[in-house]
């Protein structure tokens, strides 16, 4: 009776004399694999990306934003003013009203044309408070942020993104220098560190001014005193929750609404990591089940050759069964085949997929993430797929009578 080394090295011995067949029927696995590989990957890359730039905005952040309100038809408004304002900021930085609340930053922004002695350029200008910095996770590189002072005073001084400072100032210091921001003259005092870029837009590419500045000389808006949304930071991570409802429950006092009235929408840092993350895993799961629809193809691909090889060589299983072969060894001998298509499939898909991985990351800029356990299942999955499909052709042969084989032609 042969032994599995004895079967291993005919099956390999079968597959080899059929390259081209061999190769072709692996093809479909190959590609399955890859595809399923590359497809979780970028989901996942995907996933890490936005979480990331979510986490870039901040720490522990509580985020207010106006919302159109809804009148006693039941149809929202069509209104754009906001409906925040300095005073909501300074009633939330109470301690007795949101003791779960360490720093309040009202924000207000607009494009505007910024000019320097040499050149121009267009960039989104922020107008807030020092506490802005520690709410944004943000630090300055160069020179420094503005003071509490110099927002009492509507001081005309400015903090620059680090994209702005290179397309105003190319590589000289801008720290001291002036530029104009919508036709202001303004002092630029320091330069932040790079944050890179967020769900919206380019966090490098920003000038930051004190709030009252903004208010008096850039905003469009007839009310001085409203703001474009409010970055909360909650004391710590576990205080997000309480943070969130002490903010929600005094907005809603304050404004005279209910929960199904308010004109006011908040959002929490983790909310907005959920809901990116479930959207993002949904779509992964359906490309990834896409995907895998071309490794069942691939799964009968192999069935397919395994059963051609059956009926090309009904001599060869006649002639061995004549000399004392069992069923269970031919059934062996072609599951073990099928098994090395399968294998061989899974690993140049794996290879593939890792190739595929480089190459893609660095064009789309997103890192394609193969894990060990993915990568171990993929493999696993090839080879499962291989030894499926091998199940009937080789159940088939093993039922082949010795005379009848050897009879064939």
């Amino acid at each position: 009776m042969m032994d599995w080394k004895e079967t291993v090295r005919t099956a390999i011995d079968a597959l080899n004399a059929r390259r081209m067949r061999s190769a072709l029927t692996m093809l479909g696995i190959l590609i399955g694999i890859a595809a399923v590989m590359l497809t979780v990957g970028l989901g996942q890359g995907a996933q890490t990306s936005i979480t990331n730039q979510i986490n870039s905005l901040g720490s522990n952040m509580i985020i207010v934003t106006p919302s159109q309100t809804t009148g006693s038809s039941g149809f929202r408004g069509g209104s754009t003013v906001t409906t925040l304002t300095t005073r909501d900021a300074a009633m939330l930085a109470d301690p007795s009203v949101a003791p779960s609340v360490a720093a309040v930053a009202p924000t207000s922004s607009s494009q505007a044309a910024l000019q320097s002695s040499t050149t121009t350029w267009t960039s989104t200008v922020v107008g807030t408070v020092p506490d802005w910095l520690s709410v944004r996770a943000r630090t300055v590189e160069t020179g420094r942020f503005f003071t509490s002072d110099e927002v009492n005073s509507s001081a005309n001084v400015a903090v620059i993104g680090a994209t702005t400072s290179s397309e105003l100032f190319d590589t000289a210091s801008p720290i001291g220098q002036t530029m104009t921001v919508g036709g202001q003259p303004f002092t630029v005092i320091g330069v932040l560190a790079t944050a890179g870029s967020s769900l919206s837009s380019n966090e490098d590419d920003t000038v930051v001014v004190p709030s009252t500045t903004f208010a008096a000389r850039l905003s469009t808006s007839d009310n001085a005193i409203s703001v474009s949304s409010i970055y909360l930071q909650a004391t710590d991570a576990e205080s997000l929750s309480a943070a969130y409802q002490e903010v929600k429950t005094a907005l809603l006092s304050a404004h005279g609404v209910t929960a199904t009235t308010a004109d006011f929408t908040v959002s929490t840092q983790a909310a907005l990591v959920e809901a990116a993350t479930s959207m993002t895993g949904v779509l992964t799961a359906l490309l990834g089940g896409i995907a895998a629809i071309s490794l069942l193809v691939g799964g009968i691909g192999v069935m397919n050759i395994m059963l051609v090889s059956v009926s090309e060589r009904v001599r060869e299983i006649g002639l061995r069964k004549a000399l004392g072969a069992t069923p269970s060894v031919i059934r062996r001998q072609f599951l073990v085949e099928a098994g090395i298509l399968g294998m061989l499939g899974g690993l140049l898909g794996i290879g593939l997929g890792f190739l595929g991985s480089a190459i893609l990351s660095p064009l789309l800029s997103i890192t394609v993430e193969i894990s060990w356990v993915a990568t171990l299942l993929a493999l696993g999955v090839s080879l499962a797929i291989g030894l499926v499909a091998g199940v009937y052709p080789a159940t088939r042969a093993a039922k082949l009578a010795p005379i009848d084989a050897l009879r064939s032609e």
